[in-house]
């Protein structure tokens, strides 16, 4: 059985050293990687390299529920492309295109099954949302 691919983009009023940097650096992750404002990621922690070790803790503000996001490099393309592969088996491919000192970041991921597609896609989407609001605020 195939795996259902879902996209989510953004465009960052950023050239890709900056969203690479924002993307990828444990202290700016914390920052942004989290769909709702109920949320944080009080935690991240990045070895970015083949093989290298992705962990960003999740949790709710109140402390009622939280994960750690846990996945291991497939591909480190510095500036180009992450593909990695969560702890559950799940493939995930980023890219970073610039244009005109802009940067579009468009992250493709396996779906789960306890999740309908449309409310992984908004999740996603939104911390993919959050990362461009925090990138052009910094």
């Amino acid at each position: 059985m195939t795996a259902i691919k879902i996209t989510v983009t953004a465009t960052i009023a950023a050239d890709k050293n900056k969203a690479w940097e924002y993307y990828t650096q444990p202290e700016h992750i914390t920052q942004w990687n989290f769909a709702d404002p109920s949320w944080c990621c009080p935690s991240a922690s990045n070895d970015l390299r083949v093989g290298g070790k992705y962990v960003a803790r999740m949790e709710a503000k109140d402390g009622s529920f939280g994960f750690d996001f846990t996945s291991t490099y497939d591909e480190v393309e510095e500036f180009k492309k992450l593909t990695y592969t969560i702890e559950d088996g799940r493939k995930v491919w980023v890219t970073f295109g610039e244009s005109e000192g802009k940067t579009t970041v468009t992250t493709i991921f396996e779906a789960e099954s306890q999740n309908s597609v449309e409310v992984q896609q908004g999740g996603w989407q939104a911390i993919l949302d959050n990362f461009k609001k925090y990138a052009e605020a910094n």
